[in-house]
Order: C-alpha cells, then structure tokens, then sequence
C-alpha cells in the first residue's frame, strides 16, 4: 500500500525551504549579470552551472509532486507504484543537497589521510583509502590533485594530502572525517591471519579569503626535496615546503608545485585555513557545551568498518547506514554514507 502521506510531507519540506531557493536565485541572477563581462572566468561558470541545476530542478520536483497528487485521483494505486518510487527518490536525492549550507560546505577541501599502527598493513590500508576517495571525488565531477604523499615501507602509504575542488566539496566530503577501520585476512601474513588496521582521514575546508592572521615567529619552515618519481624539477632542488604552526602544533605540506614559491603559497594557505576552521568549531562547540575540537587523532573509536571477512560489510557508525556491497565501496560509491551523514546532522545548520 502506498503512503500518499509521504508525498505531502515532502510538499512541505520544499515549502520550508522556499528562502533557500530565493536566495540561491538571487544569487543565480547576479553572477549572470557578472558573467556578461566575464565569460571566461571558469569557477564562476561551474558556479552558475550548480545554481541553475538546482533551481531548476527544484521547479522539477514541485511540478512532481504536484502532477502526482493529480494522478492519485484518477488511477488506481498498483499504476502508481513506479511514479511514487521515483518521485518519492528523486525528491530525497535532491533535499539532501538542500542540506549543504554550513559556512563553509561550499569550499574546496583538502583530505590529510594518515596510516595507523601496524606497519605493512595499515599503509596497504592507506593506499586503498587514498584510492576510494580519489574514485568518490571523480564520480562527484570535483577536481583532485596529490599535493603531498609519504610512500610506505615495501607497500602502500604512510600518508597523503588531496586537495579536492568543487562546488560544496567540502559539504560533501565532510562525512569522511574521522578513523577507517579495516579487518581483512591480510595478504602480507603467511599464515592467513585475520587483521585489524586503522587510517585517519582529516578534512579541512579551503578558505579563500580567511581573516586569520598568524605571527612570523610562530612559524617554522622548513624545505626539502620532493619524493616521487623525479622529472625536470622534482627530486633536483629543495621545492618541497612544511609549515609547521608552533602554539598549535599543526603541520602542513605540499610537494606537487614546479617551484618553492608555489608549495610555500599552497602550504601557507591551507594552513590558515585549518587555522580558522578550528577556530570556528571550537567557538560553536563553546554554545552547544560540546568538547572542543581535537588537535591531534584519535585512534579509540572509528567512524566505519570495513569487514572483508568473515563476511562483507561497510557500516557507519554513527549513523548506522551500512552496506554488503564492499567491492562497490571500495570503488569510490560512497554516496549512501555522505548522506546519510548529512541527513543525520541536519540540525547543525
């Protein structure tokens, strides 16, 4: 029997966002004015493109709901059971990225993933969540790049930084924060032992024009030669930067730049910004009593596990979403777990 009571409540969730809709097309409107003298300004464009894509299918998703309702006083239900199911899923994909507005859901984000204990297996480990995530970016339409990376001892990583860019990629990408579990039957143990290994992922939004300011003194730099496979410039000079922020603690790197200059300036940027997102969680935590935000992993508890054996199974735990289809996981299909989490948290906003 279907729940006709669904597709009203979903008639009143679009109702309660109409000043979202308003606003983002107000702001449709005044970047196309913006680009009559500007069309070649490329992050303006995919700006635009994400504007209209959701205003228009907003429009889409009322007519929907509507021309369903119609329907359901003129056909039976057994002809409907096609129509709700898509209207019903169309509507629930879209009033996830309604749920994309914290301040900085919008930016680009950088991923610094980081292997746990265990040597050999942890960094294996790292390597395939380096990979699942470089997959979960691309079938986002984002764009990523390797700015820093640690190869591991015989196989894997010790550790990688990805810089993801993409409206609200830091929106979608923030479910992914926190410790990756792993149990698999380890390919690098003779005897066919069951292991557990641990990856922690940290998410930073990419503020573009952060008010934050650091002191001088507080910094040290340090320059080395880059890792990787060599070419005209890598592994020749020391381009390679690492900031570290002493009060705090926290240290940034980047490699990939063809020059000091440009690692220094990518380093420097990503280190203010984390700088003022910590900033801005540990005064919201402030008014919500929350413990403040932690400098350093923690290793205690996980967010998901990934079980390889003795059966397959992908589960979050915090908001309990869970799959079976761990090979499609693997491959980049995180979608489920970035909605789920969004959906979980929607009071934050």
């Amino acid at each position: 029997m279907l729940d006709y009571a669904v597709i009203h409540k979903a008639k009143d969730k679009l109702a309660n966002i109409g000043d979202l809709v308003t606003a983002k097309r107000n702001d449709l409107s005044a970047l196309l004015k913006k680009q009559e003298s500007d069309w070649n300004n490329i992050e303006q464009n995919k700006k635009i493109k994400v504007l209209q894509d959701f205003v228009d299918e907003y429009d889409k998703i009322s007519r929907d709901l509507d021309d369903f309702l119609e329907l359901t006083t003129v056909c039976a239900e057994n002809e409907l059971v096609d129509e709700y199911a898509r209207v019903n899923q169309t509507f629930n994909d879209f009033y996830v990225k309604t749920l994309l507005v914290g301040k900085y859901d919008s930016c680009n984000c950088v991923l610094n993933i980081t292997a746990g204990a265990g040597g050999t297996e942890a960094q294996d480990w790292a390597e395939m969540v380096m990979r699942m995530q470089c997959r979960f970016a691309e079938q986002q339409n984002f764009d990523y790049e390797i700015t820093d990376i640690e190869e591991g001892d015989g196989a894997g990583i010790k550790g990688a930084s990805i810089a993801i860019t993409g409206v609200n990629a830091y929106g979608i990408f923030k479910s992914e924060a926190g410790v990756h579990r792993l149990v698999r039957i380890s390919p690098f143990d003779a005897n066919k032992r069951r292991h557990t290994s641990f990856v922690a992922i940290e998410v930073i939004p990419q503020i573009e024009k952060t008010e934050y300011k650091v002191d001088e003194k507080d910094l040290r730099i340090d320059v080395y030669r880059a890792s990787g496979a060599g070419g005209q410039h890598i592994n020749k000079t020391e381009s390679a930067v690492r900031i570290t922020h002493l009060p705090t603690g926290i240290v940034c790197t980047c490699q990939n730049g063809r020059s000091q200059i440009q690692n220094r300036q990518t380093c420097m940027q990503n280190l203010l910004s984390k700088l003022e997102y910590i900033y801005y969680e540990n005064e919201r935590r402030k008014l919500k009593n929350l413990q403040p935000i932690q400098m350093k992993i923690e290793w205690g508890s996980q967010i998901r596990s990934y079980v390889f054996c003795p059966y397959t199974l992908v589960k979050d735990h915090r908001t309990g979403a869970e799959t079976s289809n761990i090979e499609k996981v693997m491959d980049g299909d995180l979608k489920m777990f970035s909605d789920a989490f969004l959906l979980h948290n929607q009071g934050e906003n």
